[in-house]
């Protein structure tokens, strides 16, 4: 019998899906890859969709012990610092997330040394690094290849796996973005194939390929026969080229410069001499 409820979140603007578990007893709750809604013509953030999940957890009483990232995303700006400011909790996220903040300091040198402050987030942490809801135990895996920082939450059998994989008509996530490696990809991809056959892979995104219904979840057995790029035995010499040639026909996100050095700093932005403000864009927090 399950010791958990999953709640499944679509922010449809950037296909992306959260997640809000929570542990049926205590009640104690974990909060994975929210999202701000952000316009980007009018450069106006809002939260009608961060509020959809406030509401949730004011409704069932929940208490949020984790906010919790995946990874640094390129394509939404996190709700974290938002959902700690009206619900508390703590903002983690895995510790490669220091070699991405290193990364993008090289990037862009106009930010330098701003993206060195790892105490943006209340916690790093370390692979298979155990964390609770109750009496619900979270196993903390790492699975960079996409990021550095790219982080799987293990909740009894289910593992909420970012942009590790894709629904398997979609493949695998991109790697060239600071820090990815198909090659560590690959690797990653390994170890989440090792779990259990019947063990649940839920989703970040789903791009909903030739317009079929939204999916938010599949198993590990399914993406092992029927992934379209990486199944149980693709070789790592077919899959890098392959993920390389494909990431060189895509374009970037749309939301890649206003997102990255927002969610690097666990969704605060960087001014300069480390000292942080408020945003440099209107934000309007929507009425419920």
């Amino acid at each position: 019998m399950p010791s958990i409820i999953i709640q499944e979140f679509y922010h449809h603007n950037s296909h992306t899906i959260s997640y809000i578990v929570h542990d049926k007893q205590s009640l104690e709750a974990i909060v994975i890859d929210s999202a701000l809604d952000f316009d980007l013509s009018s450069k106006t953030t809002q939260t009608h969709f961060v509020d959809q999940q406030i509401d949730y957890i004011r409704q069932h009483h929940l208490s949020v012990k984790w906010i919790a990232e995946t990874h640094i995303h390129a394509d939404h700006l996190t709700a974290a610092q938002y959902i700690k400011s009206q619900l508390g909790g703590e903002v983690i996220i895995g510790q490669g997330i220091i070699d991405t903040q290193k990364k993008f300091n090289h990037q862009l040198p106009p930010y330098k040394t701003s993206f060195e402050q790892a105490h943006q987030f209340d916690r790093l942490l370390h692979d298979n690094e155990q964390l609770t809801i109750g009496q619900t135990t979270i196993t903390a895996l790492s699975t960079p290849g996409h990021t550095p920082d790219s982080m799987t939450y293990l909740i009894e059998n289910n593992a909420f796996i970012g942009d590790t994989l894709f629904m398997p008509d979609s493949g695998s996530a991109r790697c060239d973005f600071y820090g990815g490696c198909a090659s560590t990809l690959f690797t990653s991809v390994q170890r989440l194939y090792s779990l259990p056959d019947q063990t649940k892979l839920w989703m970040c995104h789903d791009y909903q390929p030739n317009g079929r219904p939204l999916h938010y979840q599949t198993s590990v057995q399914e993406s092992k026969m029927t992934n379209i790029h990486i199944r149980h035995n693709t070789l790592k010499d077919y899959f890098i080229p392959l993920r390389e040639t494909r990431d060189a026909s895509l374009i970037p996100p749309k939301l890649l410069y206003p997102a990255l050095p927002f969610n690097i700093l666990s969704g605060l932005w960087p001014v300069d001499n480390n000292i942080f403000s408020t945003p440099p864009f209107n934000i309007c927090i929507s009425k419920r």
